[in-house]
């Protein structure tokens, strides 16, 4: 059996990626924000840099205005990490677009257009 253990990096990544969800759902006021998920971080091994990715429930067509939203509350954001996780250095906050959920919601919608073909294709009757 193999164990593994998490580095400094992934430790502080868990903590900012709990820490922002939080925040997000208490005290961030952009409305570009309010269905923002925190779909994960990670940070540098010098813990320089943060990356964080992101998704909302709106999808790909809100990604520029919620980028846009994260990149004009960084600066509260980054106040308020360094208040809650009290590291020696702030890494510098890079936000992306997570476009898994946007794939996983296509493969859905491709797997139910496929059973409603199927089902009109090969109706299926009680009386077997």
């Amino acid at each position: 059996m193999v164990t593994r253990s998490f580095n400094r990096a992934e430790r502080v990544g868990g903590q900012v990626q709990k820490v922002l969800a939080n925040l997000i759902r208490r005290g961030v006021s952009d409305p570009r924000l309010a269905q923002a998920t925190i779909t994960g971080v990670t940070l540098s091994r010098d813990l320089r840099i943060a990356k964080i990715y992101v998704a909302a429930h709106g999808g790909a067509s809100g990604e520029q205005a919620l980028l846009a939203g994260f990149e004009s509350a960084k600066g509260f954001i980054k106040r308020e990490l360094a208040r809650e996780l009290g590291l020696r250095y702030m890494p510098e906050l890079r936000f992306f677009y997570d476009a898994s959920f946007d794939y996983g919601a296509h493969i859905n919608r491709v797997l139910k257009s496929i059973k409603i073909n199927d089902e009109k294709n090969n109706p299926t009757t009680d009386d077997q």
